[in-house]
């Protein structure tokens, strides 16, 4: 079971990147997805969630209006548009499967994660 994520480049401030993350060995629709990044010298943090459903979603203050969390549950995999970035959005983008938490919409219980991806994001 194992799921990666792609799309990762170098990008100059206000660019646009589009990350996908698919699975092997699991069925992606049947969870929800989170997105977290990992910046150098911080902690991880989750960016975004969707839930199985593609019906509730999740984004930390940071990325709302400039982030879209979306899934083709036909095609297994879910996306991350990541537009207007800015050096601050540098890191690791890792995504993982789980369930949602009805209470917030993070996701939670995350069993199973993919490698990462690196974002940089140049001023």
């Amino acid at each position: 079971v194992q799921l990666q994520a792609s799309g990762g480049g170098l990008v100059q401030a206000g660019g646009s990147l589009k990350l996908s993350c698919g699975g092997s060995g699991l069925t992606l629709g049947y969870y929800a997805i989170g997105w977290f990044r990992q910046a150098p010298g911080k902690e991880r943090e989750q960016i975004s969630c969707i839930s199985s459903s593609g019906g509730d979603i999740y984004y930390t203050d940071s990325v709302k209006g400039r982030f879209t969390i979306s899934r083709d549950n036909a095609d297994d995999t879910v996306y991350l548009q990541m537009n207007s970035l800015k050096p601050d959005d540098t890191a690791v983008y890792y995504c993982a499967a789980g369930f949602i938490d009805m209470d917030d919409y993070r996701c939670v219980g995350l069993a199973y994660w993919g490698e990462g991806t690196l974002v940089t994001v140049s001023s």
